[in-house]
C-alpha cells in the first residue's frame, strides 16, 4: 500500500507548489463542457443546410453548461417547459442518449453510469435543451417562422433521405432514417423549423455588423504594447531548511488533507472469460462438405451479376410510346425525348436485374441487345426502354471464394464453441458448483484481478490495460461475494464475475506514508518561508528601494516583452507572465513560477502608434465583429431563458435517464424548514 500513498503525497506537493495536483487515480475524462451558445448561433457562417442535417440526424448538441438558471415547478411529465413548448421524460431520455452517444464517439470509449453522474451529463443536457427551446420559443413569438414550402424544400435537399436508386427524395427512406434516430416526422419538422428560424435571425443580425474603428484601435494598442520586466527569483535555497516535523504535525497534516490522501474503493475480482480467442476453434480444420454446402448457398451473392445501363421513359398511351421509340431509334438524347412528352427519363446505370424497380420492364430489358429500343407493358404502366450498354456477369469459383468462406465457417465454429462453454458453465453453476469449479467444467480459466478501482487502476496507480470497462461496471454494482450472470461483452465474447473482497476507501496510516508526507510537509514550510521573504522584498521595493538592494540577489531583465513574444518565456510560468501584462508601470508584485517565487516590477510600458498599429486596427475589426456577434448570441440565449421563465425539473430529468435521486443532507433539509 506504500505506492498509492506516495502518489497521494505527490498530489499534495503539486498543490503546495501552486500547481494543479495530478489525480491520485486517473479516470477516463469526459470532454470539457462549458457554457456557450447553441450551434445554431455559434457557426452561422457555415453551410446551414449541412449543419441542420448533422444536428438533426446525429442529434448532435454543443457542450452545454450546467450553471444556467431557470428552475421552477413543472407540471405533469414535463422535464422542460418554455411557454407552449414541453419536453417530456421519454423525449428527454432520447436527447440524453444521443448526446451521450456523441461524446462516446468523440472520446473513442464508453461512458459509464458513474462517469456520467460525476460529469453531470443529465444537467448538461437539461440546460442545453432548456436553452434551445427558450431561444426557439422567442423566435416564434417575435414572428420568425419559416414557411411550409421553405421547410419542405429543405427536407427534400437532404441526401440522407434520397432513394439510392432514383437519387431523389423518398418518403419511405425519410421515415426510416428518422426512426433510426428516434424521431418522428412531426418532431423532425418542428426541430427543423426552429433551426431555420434561428439561422435566419442570426444571418440578419450578422449581415452588416461591423465593429467601430475605436474597437480596432484598442485591440491594436493591446496587441503591440511592450513592457520592460525586472525580476528576482527566490528558489528553495533562498530560505533556511525547516526542522523535521513532529509526529503531531504530520498527523495534523494528514487530517487537513484527507481528501487528497484518501485511496478510492478497490475490489478483488474473479473473472471467467468466454472469448473467441481462447476457444481454440479458430484454427480447427474446415469440413469440406460444409465448405461445399456454403459455396452453393452463397454462389449467387458472391458472383458478379450481369449489369446493364437502361433508360426508361414512361408513356401515357401507345401513340406516345410509338413517338418516343422512333425518336430514340434515331439517336436523340433520352432526356430531350422524355421532356418533349412531358415526363422525366429514368436512368439505371450499370444495375443488375434485381435493381430495376418495375419487374416486367427489367425482365424485358435483360433480354434485349445493347442499343435496342422496345415498348414494354410494365407492372407500373407502359414504358419505352432503351438498353445503353451490357456488362456480362461472372460466376465466382469455389477456389476463389474459399478463403472468405472458410473464415466465415470458422467464425461460426468459434461462436458455437463459446456458446457451448457458456452453457456448460451455466449448467454446472446451477447444479451447485462454485464459480471456479464451473469455469473448470466449461474448459475455461477463472482469473483473479485486483485490487482494482472502478476505473481500472491497480494499487501501484497504473491503468490495467485492455481490461473491459463493462466488467468493471458490472463488478462494482455487486456486493461483496456477489456473482454476475453470464453477460455479453461484445465481439462474440462473454464473461461472469465474482466480487471476492471489497477494500473501502480510506486514508493510509502514517506509518505507511511517513517519508512522503514528511517531504511534502517540509516543502510546504519552504514555500511559506519563500512567500514571506518575497512579500518583505516587495514591501521594501514599494517604499523606494531597488530590487537589487532589497533582495540581495542578481536581477534579471526582459526588455520589450510583448504578448506575441511572451510564448518564448514559458519558463517563467503563466502566473508571472500574466502579472507582467496586468500590472501598472512601476508596480511591484509577487507571483509563483515553476522554479520558485518571483518578485517582479514592470519598469516601462510602451505603445506603438505608427503604421503597424493603424494596419492592425483595421485588420482586427472583422475578428472583433465576430466576437461581438458571439456575445450577442449568448445574450440572446440568456434573455430568452430569463424573459420566458423557462422551467426545468432536475429530479425528473435524473429519473428519466436512470440516475439515483439526489439525497439532500439532513442539515440542509432542516435549514430549509
Amino acid at each position: 500500500m506504500v505506492a498509492p500513498a506516495v502518489k497521494a503525497c505527490r498530489r499534495c506537493c503539486h498543490a503546495l507548489a501552486g500547481r494543479k495536483p495530478a489525480p491520485l487515480y486517473r479516470r477516463p475524462r469526459l470532454s470539457r463542457e462549458r457554457t456557450r451558445m447553441l450551434a445554431a448561433v455559434r457557426n452561422f457562417a457555415k453551410s446551414w443546410p449541412a449543419k441542420i442535417l448533422m444536428a438533426l440526424l446525429a442529434v448532435s448538441f454543443i457542450g452545454w453548461g450546467v450553471n444556467q438558471g431557470g428552475a421552477g415547478v413543472v407540471a405533469g411529465d414535463s422535464v422542460v417547459k418554455v411557454g407552449s413548448r414541453t419536453i417530456n421524460s421519454a423525449e428527454f431520455r432520447n436527447e440524453y442518449d444521443n448526446y451521450k452517444k456523441r461524446l462516446e464517439q468523440q472520446q473513442g470509449q464508453p461512458i459509464t453510469v458513474e462517469q456520467a453522474q460525476q460529469g453531470n451529463l443529465d444537467a448538461v443536457v437539461l440546460n442545453g435543451v432548456a436553452t434551445r427551446e427558450s431561444l426557439a420559443e422567442l423566435m416564434s413569438r417575435i414572428g420568425i417562422k419559416p414557411g411550409d414550402k421553405l421547410v419542405l424544400a429543405q427536407i427534400e435537399k437532404i441526401p440522407a433521405f434520397f432513394d439510392p436508386i432514383s437519387g431523389r427524395f423518398d418518403k419511405k427512406t425519410f421515415q426510416q432514417r428518422l426512426g433510426e434516430n428516434g424521431m418522428t416526422p412531426e418532431r423532425f419538422d418542428a426541430v427543423l423549423r426552429d433551426e431555420m428560424a434561428t439561422q435566419h435571425w442570426a444571418v440578419a443580425v450578422q449581415n452588416g455588423l461591423t465593429a467601430p474603428r475605436a474597437y480596432g484601435a484598442l485591440a491594436s494598442v493591446f496587441a503591440l504594447e511592450s513592457r520592460d520586466l525586472a525580476y528576482v527569483t527566490l528558489g528553495p535555497n533562498a530560505v533556511p531548511k525547516p526542522a523535521e516535523p513532529t509526529e503531531a504535525q504530520l498527523q495534523a497534516f494528514i487530517n487537513e488533507n484527507k481528501t487528497q490522501l484518501s485511496l478510492p474503493e478497490m475490489r478483488i475480482l474473479t473473472v471467467v472469460p468466454f472469448t473467441p480467442q481462447a476457444s481454440g476453434a479458430a484454427t480447427a480444420p474446415v469440413d469440406p462438405a460444409e465448405l461445399q454446402k456454403r459455396y452453393q448457398f452463397r454462389k449467387d451473392t458472391l458472383s458478379k451479376p450481369e449489369t446493364r445501363s437502361i433508360v426508361q421513359i414512361p408513356a401515357k398511351d401507345a401513340a406516345t410510346a410509338q413517338k418516343v421509340t422512333a425518336a430514340l431509334r434515331t439517336g436523340q438524347a433520352p432526356e430531350a425525348v422524355a421532356k418533349s412528352v412531358g415526363v422525366d427519363a429514368i436512368t439505371f446505370q450499370d444495375r443488375p436485374l434485381t435493381a430495376i424497380s418495375d419487374r416486367k420492364v427489367g425482365q424485358a430489358a435483360f433480354k434485349m441487345q445493347a442499343g435496342e429500343v422496345a415498348t414494354v407493358q410494365g407492372d407500373l404502366g407502359l414504358a419505352v426502354v432503351k438498353v445503353v450498354s451490357v456488362v456480362p456477369g461472372r460466376e465466382v469459383t469455389l477456389e476463389e471464394a474459399r478463403p472468405m468462406l472458410e473464415a466465415e465457417i470458422r467464425k461460426d465454429m468459434v461462436a458455437e464453441k463459446v456458446y457451448a462453454q457458456t452453457q456448460a458453465y451455466d449448467d454446472a453453476h446451477q447444479g451447485g458448483a462454485s464459480l471456479a469449479e464451473s469455469a473448470q467444467k466449461a474448459g475455461v480459466t477463472a482469473t483473479t484481478v485486483g485490487p482494482i478501482t472502478a476505473q481500472g487502476v491497480n494499487q501501484q496507480g497504473g491503468q490495467l490495460q485492455g481490461f473491459p470497462p463493462k466488467i468493471l461496471e458490472t463488478a462494482f454494482n455487486l456486493p461483496a461475494g456477489g456473482e454476475s450472470e453470464v453477460t455479453e461483452l461484445g465481439d462474440g465474447a462473454y464473461f461472469a464475475v465474482r466480487v471476492e473482497r471489497i477494500i473501502p476507501a480510506h486514508v493510509p496510516p502514517l506509518a505507511e506514508i511517513r517519508p512522503m508526507v514528511t517531504q511534502v510537509w517540509m516543502q510546504r514550510e519552504i514555500v511559506k518561508a519563500l512567500e514571506a521573504r518575497a512579500e518583505a522584498i516587495r514591501a521594501r521595493v514599494a517604499k523606494g528601494e531597488s530590487l537589487e538592494a532589497a533582495s540581495g540577489l542578481p536581477v534579471s531583465r526582459l526588455p520589450g516583452v510583448t504578448r506575441q513574444t511572451a510564448n518564448t518565456h514559458q519558463d517563467l510560468g503563466r502566473e508571472v507572465l500574466g502579472r507582467t501584462f496586468a500590472a501598472k508601470q512601476g508596480e511591484v508584485w509577487v507571483a509563483r513560477a515553476p522554479n520558485g517565487i518571483v518578485v517582479g516590477r514592470v519598469e516601462n510600458v510602451r505603445t506603438d502608434a505608427g503604421p503597424t498599429a493603424a494596419r492592425l486596427a483595421e485588420e482586427n475589426r472583422g475578428a472583433l465583429a465576430q466576437a461581438i456577434f458571439r456575445e450577442m448570441g449568448e445574450a440572446a440565449q440568456l434573455y430568452a431563458r430569463t424573459k420566458l421563465k423557462a422551467k426545468v425539473d432536475p429530479a425528473r430529468a435524473r429519473n428519466a435517464v436512470g440516475f439515483e435521486p439526489v439525497v439532500e443532507k439532513k442539515g440542509a433539509a432542516e435549514k430549509k424548514k
